[in-house]
This record gives structure tokens, C-alpha cells and sequence, in this order.
């Protein structure tokens, strides 16, 4: 699609372990012509199979920097739902990465401000992305998107449905539970990123896949800017992909 590599499998199983079988090549290839490599990670159960699959590849993760998109503000920085707590416990904590810098520690002018000077110091190599219900990425709902932005990171207000999202994720029990604001890597950082690879399973992405891919490149499906990125893959299951008017499925 445009520019975008969508590759379709026939299950989530099958999407965790092609898209962990890329990273792993990336993050090898990296290694070995720069000896280190910065990835941006996504928190959401979306990433479980990706993850789980990551951790069997092999890869020096002594050699690995690791940040990651977006952290809820006024969370409490215990909550499980909070993104750098998801990823300790899905990796962060499972390999013995050269660096994990956290988005929790601090208000959140303060972390916008040390984010700014990691980015400068070692700008990412890799990002690895989910697709949210309503399009985003990270969460850049639409919004508050803006392909154009000057910022790197900002703070966002989330619109109703990404936050229904995270009830729907069993992240949290009531939509009244999930934070109203968070902080987040903008669209025009995330697409400076040399290496995108996005992950997106089932049913309830089909609506925002199909218009990712479908319709116009546009802020009202954030998503869809993947379509102009030089080197990025969506891997989608058929769940994800049941939407899509034309489609091959590489199984």
C-alpha cells in the first residue's frame, strides 16, 4: 500500500513470530554494522505475541538502548496498566537490555525535557508500534494528531475512544479509571525513525486497518502516514485484515 509492506497472517501466533523473526534481522543487522541499536517499544496487549517472540531471537540485548512511545499522566507509577510497568514485565525485565529509559519519573515537563536530550544523543534506529481502535499511533488520537508537529514529545488529552480502548484491553475495570491525558512521541518523531514495524491483531482493528490502508492519508486515521514511511511493515492477522476490500494472505 503506497510505500507500507502489509503482511497478513492467519493468526495472532503466526503475526508475533513473523514480526519478531523481522526485528530480530533489524536488530542483528544494527548490531553489527553500528555495535548498538536504539529501539522505541509499544505497550498494549496487542504487542504480547511480538514480545514474547522478540525475547526468542537472537539478539545481543546487551548492545540494545530501549525507550518507549507514551506513559499516562497522573498515574499511579505502580499501576499495572502504566506502559513502563506492561513492558518490564513483557521485556524490559526479561533481557539484559544496555539501557531502558522510562517516561514515569517526573512531571511531565521534566521528562519531555530528558526524552528531548536522549533523542538528540541517540536518535532511535527502530520503532515498533501498535494501532489503536480509532487509528492512532502512540497516542496521537486524531484530535491531536498532526503530521507537521515541531514537537518530539507532548502532552495529550485522549479522546473517548482510546480510552475505551483500554478498558476493552482489560487494562482498566471502568472508562471513568483510565487517565484522561498522557504524554506521547509525536507523528512527525515517530516517522523520523529510519525502521517502523507495526503489529495489529484482531477483530477491533479492523475498522481503523481498513481505513489506514483504504482511504485517504489524513490525520482523522493517524495511522494512515505509515503509507509515506521509506522503510515500515504492517503485519496484520486475518481478524485485523477481515475489513480490507483486497488483500493476499501470506499464511
Amino acid at each position: 500500500m503506497d510505500k507500507l509492506r502489509v503482511e497478513i497472517l492467519d493468526s495472532r501466533e503466526a503475526l508475533g513470530r513473523a514480526a519478531a523473526s523481522e526485528a530480530g534481522e533489524l536488530l542483528r543487522r544494527l548490531i553489527s554494522e553500528k555495535g548498538e541499536a536504539t529501539a522505541v517499544f509499544a505497550a498494549a496487549p496487542s504487542q504480547n505475541e511480538f514480545l514474547a517472540n522478540l525475547l526468542l531471537q537472537d539478539v545481543d540485548w546487551t548492545r540494545v538502548r530501549a525507550l518507549y512511545q507514551d506513559e499516562y499522566v497522573a498515574l499511579d507509577p505502580k499501576h499495572p496498566a502504566g506502559f513502563g510497568n506492561f513492558l518490564d514485565k513483557a521485556i524490559f525485565q526479561k533481557a539484559p537490555f544496555m539501557e531502558v529509559h522510562y517516561l514515569r519519573d517526573g512531571a511531565p515537563e521534566e521528562v519531555i525535557r530528558r526524552y528531548g536530550e536522549l533523542l538528540d544523543a541517540h536518535s532511535p534506529d527502530v520503532i515498533f508500534l501498535g494501532v489503536g481502535e480509532n487509528g492512532h499511533l502512540a497516542f496521537n488520537d486524531p484530535p491531536v494528531a498532526d503530521f507537521e508537529d515541531p514537537a518530539r514529545m507532548k502532552v495529550v488529552e485522549l479522546d473517548e475512544i482510546c480510552r475505551r480502548q483500554q478498558v476493552n484491553d482489560k487494562c482498566f475495570e471502568r472508562l471513568e479509571d483510565v487517565p484522561t491525558h498522557a504524554l506521547t512521541m509525536t507523528l512527525s518523531q515517530i516517522m523520523n525513525i529510519p525502521a517502523a514495524l507495526a503489529m495489529v491483531p484482531g477483530t477491533l482493528k479492523a475498522e481503523a486497518i481498513r481505513r489506514a490502508l483504504e482511504e485517504e492519508i489524513s490525520t482523522a486515521c493517524p495511522a494512515s502516514i505509515l503509507r509515506r514511511h521509506p522503510n515500515a511493515m504492517l503485519f496484520l492477522d486475518l481478524d485485523s485484515a477481515s475489513k480490507l476490500t483486497r488483500k493476499e494472505a501470506s499464511l
